[in-house]
């Protein structure tokens, strides 16, 4: 790739400053003008590269690892592979490092820009300006910002997986490296207030039901958290609930929740008292707490004859069920997610921030942050009474 020595060197970013006259020393330069680091090499075919660092440290590492591909002389160009090859490929080696939706999910994206680019099309000949086509052919589907959004992040993870560990690109040529994700309006998360949430309760036809949602809204569980959970993972004594990874046994499925991180969660009385009496009337010695031994004993058949998949929910028309006692209980139109977000929404009335992100099992406290900015009723409530008597004492002073 290289035919010369690398080199680190300041490039500044504004004009030699002028004093009395007379250009300011070099000598100066350093503490008076603005500057990053380069790093400059030539390739073999004597075509001039670099590349900018606002750290030297940052700059003096890349610096060695191109010296080092120098020195034991990699080649120039990248091997060739075409996007069918590229999808094949990635098929087959991401099993296990990421979720089996996460897989799904990339694939059917690299499927469509195939579709699009042709799936012959060699992985260094796609450009920045083919990304943009793609995007801007998705646009013209009609699909919303946030599924566009969604492509975006997917295919810069996964081009930027081609650059490294893969080496079929070069480092900087992630076609949609710097390509924007569309702006996009949040939506306003949905709260759920304890009356609701009662009503819901109070509308379930059995008690699996109202063991499930009470681990939803009090401990904050995913759907498929909250279907993976068996009699061990509940602390009845300390009244805490463990989310752990799950190793394939007998009659256990093999699964991980979606930071692939274990956690622990505090579990309220009522929600205890629903498991107790769940627990009461279930099969003993069978694991699982919301799938049947029937349910398990099909997964497991399935799986062994390689048809099942980790994208596929282990409990049939949840969703269907779960809007049939929205329904009955006259709530306003939400999802069994929502249930998790209020249950965030209030432990981050009262907990640091930290403690919330463990508990929501969050690997990014900025998803965590938002909940802290979420409105509920009551605030506004709060708000609105505040005003009200903000005014009342303005006009009695006057």
């Amino acid at each position: 790739m290289i035919s010369t020595k690398v080199i680190v060197s300041r490039k500044w970013l504004e004009p030699v400053p002028v004093i009395n006259g007379k250009k300011m020393p070099a000598s100066d330069w350093p503490k008076y003008r603005r500057y990053c680091w380069v790093v400059r090499w030539y390739e073999t075919n004597g075509k001039r590269r670099g590349k900018l660092f606002d750290k030297k440290r940052q700059a003096e590492k890349f610096a060695f690892e191109m010296q080092e591909l120098a020195n034991i002389g990699k080649q120039d160009d990248p091997e060739k592979i075409s996007l069918k090859r590229f999808t094949a490929e990635h098929k087959k080696v991401m099993v296990k490092q990421v979720s089996d939706k996460t897989i799904v999910s990339q694939l059917r994206v690299l499927r469509l820009l195939s579709d699009f680019l042709g799936e012959n099309k060699i992985l260094p000949k796609i450009t920045p300006r083919d990304a943009e086509s793609f995007i801007a052919h998705r646009l013209k589907q009609n699909l919303s910002l946030a599924t566009i959004n969604h492509d975006i992040r997917t295919l810069k993870r996964v081009f930027n997986l081609a650059i490294e560990p893969r080496g079929y690109l070069r480092e900087g040529t992630n076609p949609f490296g710097k390509i924007k994700q569309r702006k996009l309006t949040p939506k306003t998360i949905k709260y759920l207030g304890v009356t609701e949430y009662k009503a819901l309760i109070n509308a379930c036809p059995r008690l699996w039901w109202k063991a499930f949602l009470s681990v939803a809204y009090c401990c904050g569980l995913r759907k498929n958290e909250i279907l993976n959970l068996t009699w061990s993972d509940i602390d009845f004594i300390n009244q805490m609930l463990h989310v752990r990874a799950k190793e394939e046994g007998e009659q256990i499925l093999k699964w991980e929740s979606k930071n692939h991180e274990n956690r622990t969660v505090p579990m309220p009385d009522e929600t205890a008292q629903y498991l107790n009496n769940f627990q009461a009337e279930s099969l003993k010695g069978f694991p699982y707490i919301f799938i049947t031994p029937e349910r398990v004993e099909h997964i497991c058949h399935l799986n062994k004859k390689g048809q099942w998949s980790g994208v596929k929910d282990v409990k049939n028309n949840i969703l269907r069920d779960f809007g049939v006692i929205r329904t009955k209980a006259g709530v306003t139109k939400c999802n069994i997610h929502d249930l998790r977000r209020s249950a965030i929404t209030n432990w981050s009335q009262a907990l640091p921030i930290q403690v919330v992100q463990q508990f929501a099992g969050h690997s990014n406290i900025t998803t965590t942050r938002k909940y802290y900015l979420a409105v509920r009723p009551e605030d506004i409530k709060r708000a609105s009474d505040f005003m009200n008597s903000l005014l009342e004492e303005k006009v009695n002073q006057d």
